[in-house]
């Protein structure tokens, strides 16, 4: 096998990462909460409009949050993508819910929202569509949905950080939401995440519970002489040298989407016409939606088409990568019932689709290869109907 000369994905620096990291140890305070984090936090909840960010250890961490503060109990249901990360259902599967297993659109491969109301019972807490690559779900019927149900709405948006719907920002929609920086996001710290609070009634409970379940916050303000244990609870805090990683990484924002757009729309425009004499799909963004050139997808016509591709291009020494398998026939999802066919755009996507190489700091270089590589491809293609 070739060697990988260019990587499905390469974390990037902004190049004040490390003296961040320096001064955070200077100051002297390493655990969570510190002068890094809450700057994070700030920058968050200013440029995005949410009402309370709090860095959390992980994404998974900042929807493990959001189930506590809903309330899950056991025999609640929760609609979610069949098409997304475990994640996005185990945070509530922990709490003793049954997952709800929407398809996807076949254009953006996110919550198909046709079929949501079909999928509400009387059992149903909440919705939690994930905004796939960072293009926005179809806010607008689901939270119409959502309301009419009474349905809390818990945003993924793993990937979709500065994005926006209908001119919103994402994560400002639901009651709460949760971001990534996992190293293959768009901004990085290794592994971590947050969780917005767009609704004030969740503000107090969630920094107990994100403090282990104690009113340690209120002691640090000086508002009870002491701290104890008040509610569930657990360690989501990150350390502050990972909240001095990621502040420099918020910081330049708006040069690391112009690198990301670039590659975006090199892709875009290197592959148009590959793709129209192959019938391999490309993205598809809404006019509604403003993305965050998050990945670049190829769509094939069967699996076998997308695994000669991923080894042809393998042996060229590029990486590229398909993505989620449909968690409806996963082990766990079987056990609720789910089968073949419950959700067939899923089933049929998720054999077909694979990512293309994508990270901040790709060179024209390794784009052309990539690009030149990709047109060179036609083993096994028989075009899409």
């Amino acid at each position: 096998m070739a060697e990988i000369r260019i990587p499905f994905n390469r974390p990037g620096q902004t190049g004040l990462e490390q003296t961040y990291m320096a001064d955070a140890l200077q100051r002297g305070h390493l655990s969570g909460d510190g002068y890094y984090t809450k700057k994070c936090n700030a920058l968050l909840e200013n440029e995005l409009g949410a009402g309370k960010v709090m860095l959390t250890t992980s994404c998974t961490h900042a929807l493990e949050m959001a189930a506590l503060l809903l309330d899950i109990q056991p025999g609640d249901e929760v609609i979610v993508p069949s098409f997304t990360f475990v994640s996005s259902i185990n945070a509530f599967v922990l709490r003793g819910a049954k997952p709800v297993f929407a398809d996807i659109r076949p254009d953006t491969l996110n919550l198909d929202e046709k079929q949501l109301e079909s999928l509400v019972t009387e059992r149903t807490r909440a919705i939690v569509p994930v905004h796939y690559a960072g293009v926005g779900c179809e806010m607008a019927v689901i939270t119409e949905v959502a309301r009419k149900y009474n349905l809390a709405i818990i945003e993924d948006n793993a990937q979709g950080l500065f994005a926006r719907y209908e001119g919103q920002n994402l994560g400002t929609f639901g009651q709460m939401s949760a971001v990534s920086f996992h190293e293959t996001k768009n901004f990085v710290c290794g592994e971590g995440g947050a969780i917005f609070l767009n609704d004030p009634q969740y503000f107090e409970r969630a920094e107990i519970i994100r403090e282990k379940g104690t009113n340690r916050g209120r002691f640090f303000r000086g508002q009870v002489d002491k701290y104890t244990w008040v509610d569930v609870g657990s360690s989501y805090l990150p350390s502050e040298i990972l909240a001095a990683f990621l502040y420099a990484q918020l910081e330049a924002r708006e040069t690391i989407t112009a690198k990301r757009k670039a590659i975006f729309e090199f892709y875009r425009e290197n592959l148009a016409e590959w793709s129209r004499e192959t019938g391999v799909k490309t993205p598809t963004i809404p006019a509604n939606c403003e993305q965050p050139y998050h990945m670049f997808y190829l769509i094939f016509g069967s699996l076998s088409e997308r695994t000669a591709f991923i080894n042809y291009m393998r042996s060229r020494g590029i990486q590229t990568s398909f993505h989620y398998l449909p968690l409806h026939l996963s082990d766990m999802g079987r056990q609720w019932g789910y089968q073949e066919g419950d959700c067939p755009v899923t089933e049929k996507l998720s054999d077909c689709m694979v990512r293309l190489p994508f990270y901040n700091d790709m060179t024209r270089g390794e784009l052309e290869e990539v690009a030149e590589t990709v047109r060179a491809f036609s083993g096994g293609l028989v075009g899409i109907q």
